[in-house]
């Protein structure tokens, strides 16, 4: 009899350690399981992100033209709730669309949810390296640097301090639309301009950066770039008569297609396509749920030839989700994508069947 109590004992006694150590061991398990599900769901959230947000806010969060950047501790100390609402339901009168499936966007609840993890807990130097392996390094807005003799000679202008970071900021950021010198281009207007000096104040022209042009493809710059850059490039305008003609480099134009006949320029500019167009459009230009399909009779019956499919490609679309690819993309880039969606043209169906997949929408909806 003793010998049982001394067992029962015993049991109870290894009972209450093995009680007290699992007490001792559960938080850290439990810290390490959470920690290890967050590293789950945001490398769930990299891909989504390069498939769906890296064209317009950089591989590595680093905003691209007047898009903001992502990769900012304003971003990632974002309530949560917050930031999935905005990329949930996009952002009212700016270019940042719905991406819910409920708000007609392509992305379910655990993509949006991986998405908002990402952006709060990701580490932005290795979504680039997974950007760089899977190809999905978006082209950067054409920019130039200034030598640093150009620079000098406009720092001992008057008000040089302003005007030499402000014609590096121009070169980095308008060039490719306002051209080398402020010339203006097919794609805006002139901003080296006696007219324009005459008749817009300093407050109109910091207000025209700052919140764009509606209808236009003059974008608000204000989540881009700060006040004092804002009013640098005000400046820069104001003062643009004082500066030596062709300061500015002009851009180094595209390579150019080596193609002269059509079959062998719609295979050259398939790898252009695959880069900048298939996320929205679809592999096969059958569409997604993000952008309508090119591969469809219904919209070669609408862009009945090249020059206005090249417009198109270069000026974007106001208001909707097509960006303007002329300050990416050379005008012999932008009229080989013009010829492969061409192609398509001959054998184009009367009905699309829109693509699923790359990280658009749950599973069961995704395309084998």
């Amino acid at each position: 009899m003793r010998i049982h109590i001394v067992l029962g004992t015993l049991g109870a006694l290894a009972l209450a350690a093995a009680m007290a150590l699992y007490m001792v061991q559960e938080p850290a398990r439990l810290q390490s399981a959470q920690e290890a599900l967050l590293a789950s769901r945001v490398a769930e959230g990299q891909p989504v992100y390069l498939q769906n947000c890296a064209l317009c806010h950089g591989a590595a969060g680093e905003g691209l033209g007047a898009n903001p950047a992502l990769a900012t501790e304003g971003v990632a100390a974002m309530d949560y709730d917050e930031l999935l609402k905005v990329i949930a339901r996009g952002r009212y009168g700016t270019a940042m669309p719905a991406w819910s499936v409920a708000e007609g966007g392509p992305l379910d609840d655990a993509a949006l949810e991986s998405l908002a993890l990402l952006l709060h807990h990701g580490d932005w130097a290795d979504t680039y390296r997974l950007a760089e392996q899977l190809d999905l390094v978006p082209r950067a807005p054409v920019a130039v640097e200034l030598p640093a003799e150009a620079l000098a000679q406009v720092a001992a202008l008057p008000g040089g301090a302003t005007l030499a970071p402000a014609i590096q900021t121009y070169a980095s950021n308008c060039i490719a639309c306002h051209g080398s010198n402020g010339e203006g281009s097919p794609l805006a207007p002139a901003l080296n301009d006696p007219t324009l000096r005459a008749q817009r104040t300093a407050a109109q022209l910091a207000a025209t950066i700052t919140y764009g042009v509606p209808g236009t493809l003059m974008a608000g710059w204000s989540q881009h770039l700060d006040p004092a850059a804002i009013d640098g490039l005000v400046q820069l305008i104001l003062q643009w008569d004082q500066l030596e003609p062709g300061l500015v480099p002009t851009p180094q134009p595209a390579p150019v297609v080596a193609a002269v006949d059509t079959a062998a320029l719609v295979a050259a500019s398939e790898p252009l396509y695959a880069q900048s167009c298939a996320t929205c459009h679809g592999t096969d230009g059958q569409g997604t749920p993000r952008a309508p399909a090119l591969n469809v009779q219904s919209f070669f019956a609408r862009v009945t030839n090249d020059v206005a499919l090249a417009q198109i490609i270069t000026l974007g679309v106001p208001g909707t989700a097509m960006p303007a690819w002329g300050d990416r993309l050379g005008s012999t880039e932008i009229d080989a994508i013009a010829a492969y969606i061409r192609a398509w043209e001959p054998t184009a169906p009367a009905v699309a069947t829109p693509q699923r997949g790359r990280g658009l929408g749950p599973p069961w909806l995704r395309n084998p």
